[in-house]
């Protein structure tokens, strides 16, 4: 354990940018949303200092209106497209015109729990205030307590065989030239295909065209999805800035995050479908549940939304996933016809996918089957390095090489 630990801290040394840490070298050479909170976690087990910084330098990006975009870009690279040019927010730091999955929250509370650092969480706990009220005012103008993605992206799980259907709405034209970089470093048979590329940038030009106005692109959107993930990682996010506002917070914000919590519980049993024993995304145009299985249709686990009964239902079907594959968690059920093994979220594992599933059924008691995820995970850090993610028929090296969240949930899985 001590060889994995020291490598997983080379690792984030090595994308250390200055305050912020890359995902990995040169196919992703900024600093992501999600991935840098995630890295948070793994930064506050040798360094706390650095841990903070990295929330902060993620913050420098956050817009007037409260939004955190997936993307800030510190520093200029071609390796990377779309790039500041592309998305034209006239941001300064430059950033992208989207939000990505809302685990900062939590993060931040962690930390604080971790490093009793009451100043650092005071400063930064307005800021991620501010961030949920735009999910609300900007993602679910109409309160019913769902929030939409407008863009795979948003989701962190791009190319979801969920979005499918939905992505076939949006024209496969877009203005901007593709200049794709991704595929010069890994593999092709890894990543998006061609055709779902010219529907990603076929939004960017169609909300950079409305300026990136909040209401604009909600009124023009032609993809709205109340994605189970980002739905599930914001209500549990809710739950811990909760817990924040009972000490940095005033009675009215408390008052406030409650009141959401309250809609946003409500509205999770939209998406379960009691016969495919997970939560499933809802097609917010279509006015339909997307007949997909994914592995964020677990998360609720993690965001304590399930009860008792539902819950041993989830940990079922997950158990019955691993009976055709050789790891757990896949990101997409195996027997559906589209499961491939090595495309981005189409088949394969991902550590930090497995440590919020864990989490979420170690709360619930499943404690074997939490445990089961936890040392798969490990042996596949073991035996195929720090990989983006996993082929889960075969523990295959999937992805980019060194990345940093897989790196960062080594050192918190060593932590416990």
């Amino acid at each position: 354990m001590t060889g994995m630990i020291e490598a997983a801290q080379a690792v984030l040394r090595a994308n250390d940018k200055g305050g912020y840490t890359v995902p990995t070298a040169r196919l992703y050479p900024f600093q992501w949303n999600w991935d840098s909170a995630l890295v948070a976690l793994g930064w506050v087990t040798f360094d706390p200092e650095r841990a903070w910084r990295e929330l902060e330098r993620l913050l420098e990006g956050q817009w007037d209106d409260g939004m955190v975009p997936h993307i800030v870009f510190h520093v200029r690279s071609d390796d990377y497209f779309p790039g500041p040019d592309v998305w034209g927010t006239r941001h300064q730091p430059a950033t992208s015109g989207i939000s990505q999955p809302p685990v900062l929250a939590t993060v931040l509370r962690q930390l604080w729990e971790e490093t009793g650092d009451d100043n650092r969480a005071a400063t930064l706990f307005p800021r991620v205030l501010a961030w949920h009220r735009w999910w609300a005012a900007a993602r679910d103008p109409e309160g019913g307590g769902l929030v939409a993605i407008l863009h795979p992206w948003e989701s962190g799980m791009d190319n979801s065989p969920a979005w499918d259907a939905p992505l076939a709405r949006v024209p496969a034209t877009p203005t901007t030239p593709i200049r794709r970089r991704d595929t010069g470093h890994v593999d092709a048979a890894m990543r998006p295909h061609d055709e779902e590329y010219r529907r990603y940038i076929h939004l960017v030009d169609l909300f950079r065209g409305v300026g990136w106005q909040a209401s604009a692109m909600w009124r023009c959107a032609p993809l709205k999805v109340a994605d189970v993930a980002v739905n599930a990682i914001l209500y549990r996010a809710e739950q811990d800035l909760l817990v924040l506002a009972q000490r940095f917070g005033e009675a009215a914000e408390r008052a406030e995050i409650a009141e959401r919590l309250e809609r946003q519980r409500n509205a999770l049993d939209r998406l379960w479908n009691g016969e495919a024993g997970l939560y499933q995304s809802l097609d917010l145009l279509g006015g339909e549940r997307i007949p997909v299985c994914t592995s964020g249709g677990l998360l609720p686990l993690f965001a304590r939304h399930p009860g008792p009964t539902r819950a041993a239902r989830m940990a079922r079907e997950i158990e019955r996933w691993g009976q055709h594959v050789r790891y757990l968690v896949p990101s997409l059920c195996p027997s559906d016809p589209r499961f491939d093994p090595k495309r981005y979220w189409r088949g394969p594992v991902w550590a930090i996918i497995n440590r919020m599933i864990a989490q979420g059924l170690e709360h619930y008691g499943e404690a074997a089957l939490a445990a089961r995820i936890r040392e798969q995970t490990a042996e596949l850090m073991w035996q195929s390095g720090f990989s983006e993610y996993y082929d889960p028929t075969d523990g295959g090296a999937c992805g980019g090489s060194n990345f940093s969240w897989t790196a960062a949930m080594a050192l918190c899985w060593a932590a416990r």
